[in-house]
């Protein structure tokens, strides 16, 4: 139990901004080899990041006036929240690799310019509409249904940190190993690491499904499933593996597709 209870809390020290420090940080301590081990606790870390920006949109619908502004409002400011309680991490990532990609289409190119930290035209327009969906798809969700929101934002942040183990364990790692913060996660998850992850990311869905049986989760999982697919082959086709920002991109398109299965399966 301590191990598991380290290896989460070196997961959310590495993928969050909430402070791992001190006498506790010394406790947790840190190698490669912990750092590949809490990988199966990425979606954990969803649980935290899920519930604690579930918990500002539900206060606000219940707070803001009953006005037609009251989803948006709510869909932005918990959004706002989210990014600040990860530090834009994945953000970040879907930025660097719409650059890469978007920037050349050699592949040495394209790995160079992701390792640039200036963000581009395409790094732009990738987070501004990543973005955009994000807010309007939550405030569709809250306007239909201000608990299903809710439920949604939870569960889509833990799926979309779970569909990125899949990658990490059917793509090789590539780009500049020595310096990549993603390599040590590159060899970390084998069967029993990916178990985790998924029993994590099922005690999720079998928390929402007994709260809200009657919504469509399975089609909002399809969403994030086909999200996933679609940057499985983007990356093998144009990289022949994955990046740290490859990842992150995975989880915000796998993120965003999650809220429209599920707006899409309730029209």
């Amino acid at each position: 139990m301590s191990r598991f209870v380290r290896h989460f809390l070196l997961a959310l020290q590495f993928f969050t901004r909430i402070p791992v420090t001190g006498r506790l940080a010394d406790w947790v301590g840190f190698s490669p080899a912990m750092l590949r081990a809490s990988a199966a606790h990425f979606p954990g870390v969803g649980w935290i990041v899920g519930g604690l920006t579930a918990a500002v949109l539900w206060g606000l619908l219940l707070l803001l006036p009953a006005v037609p502004a009251a989803p948006w409002v709510a869909a932005i400011v918990s959004t706002v929240f989210g990014v600040l309680l990860t530090g834009a991490f994945h953000e970040d990532g879907l930025a660097d690799l719409a650059d890469g990609l978007g920037g050349s289409a050699e592949r040495a190119r394209a790995l160079e310019i992701m390792k640039d930290s200036r963000i581009g035209s395409y790094g732009a327009i990738a987070l501004v509409l990543a973005l955009l969906a994000k807010v309007a798809l939550l405030a569709l969700l809250a306007q239909a249904d201000a608990w299903l929101a809710v439920l949604a934002l939870f569960t889509a942040h833990v799926t979309s940190r779970t569909v990125p183990l899949l990658i990490i364990r059917t793509l090789p790692h590539v780009g500049d190993t020595p310096q990549s913060k993603s390599k040590p996660l590159a060899e970390s998850i084998g069967n029993a690491g990916l178990a985790a992850g998924l029993l994590w990311w099922a005690l999720a869905m079998a928390l929402v499904v007994w709260l809200l049986p009657d919504a469509p989760w399975a089609q909002a999982v399809l969403g994030a499933l086909i999200g996933l697919a679609w940057m499985w082959r983007l990356l093998q086709r144009r990289l022949q593996g994955f990046t740290g920002d490859g990842l992150g991109a995975t989880q915000q398109v796998s993120e965003v597709l999650f809220y429209l299965g599920l707006a899409l399966s309730i029209a």
